[in-house]
Formats: structure tokens, C-alpha cells, sequence
């Protein structure tokens, strides 16, 4: 019975899910944020999963876990809001804010949480199994 290899899996996957969070953490306190250090507004930032593969002894590949092969800024145009009294204004009175919609954000802020619940009960179910194994052999 492998269950190391199980609880390396999940554990991928916790932390790829936790730092999905985090994104999505930041994304909505950065919802208004008009100006950055790379000037302009702030834009919205995910993941992107990829799949750990582990050669096997046949010569092929087999999965072992996820990882995030980078973060991404969407690259969806900044929503232009009239404004003529706010600071970072043009000349037409339009402020270009983040390219959040709270919506999408607590959608995969849903998807990320399900997706760790998922990962923690593979997890326990793991543990569970462990000690039932370590049980048999009294």
C-alpha cells in the first residue's frame, strides 16, 4: 500500500489551492487600487496549474501532484469609470480601475475552497487508513 505518495499528491494540491486563495485575497483588496509602482491600475493576477510528473520505471510518466508554473495578469482592459474629481482622472474625466469583477473573484474563491475540503478529506482518509494498517498488525 503506497500512502506517502498519496499524502505528497494532496499536499501539491493543498498548496496550490492555498496560494489560489491568496491570489484571490489580494485581487479583491486591490479592487480599487488605480495606481501601482508599474503605473496604471492594478490587474488581476492567477494561477497557472501544471501537472508534476515523475519518470517511471517503464520509461513513461505518471503524475505526482500539481504545482504553480506561474502567475499571470489577466490580460482583460481596465473597466474606465467617469470620475472627473479623483486624482488619477484624464483629461476625458475617465479613471481606469482594476479589471476585478467580485463576482469571478468569489467563483474561484468557491472552486479553490472546495478543491482544499477535497484535499484535506483525501488526506484524513489516508491517516484513517494508516492506522487501520498499523492496527492489523497487533
Amino acid at each position: 500500500m503506497k500512502l506517502i505518495p498519496g499524502i505528497a499528491i494532496s499536499a501539491s494540491a493543498l498548496t496550490a489551492q492555498k496560494l489560489w486563495m491568496d491570489l484571490i485575497a489580494n485581487n479583491i483588496a486591490n479592487m480599487n487600487t488605480t495606481r501601482t509602482e508599474g503605473g496604471g491600475p492594478y490587474r488581476r493576477q492567477m494561477p497557472v496549474f501544471r501537472e508534476r510528473l515523475k519518470e517511471a520505471m517503464e520509461g513513461g510518466y505518471r503524475g505526482n501532484g500539481v504545482r504553480v508554473e506561474r502567475i499571470i495578469e489577466d490580460a482583460t482592459p481596465p473597466r474606465m469609470v467617469y470620475n472627473p474629481d479623483h486624482p488619477d482622472a484624464d483629461e476625458n474625466g475617465f479613471v481606469a480601475m482594476p479589471n476585478i469583477n467580485i463576482v469571478n473573484e468569489m467563483i474561484d474563491l468557491i472552486a479553490a475552497s472546495r478543491a482544499y475540503e477535497a484535499n484535506v478529506t483525501v488526506l484524513n482518509t489516508a491517516k484513517s487508513m494508516a492506522l487501520k494498517a498499523l492496527e492489523i498488525g497487533r
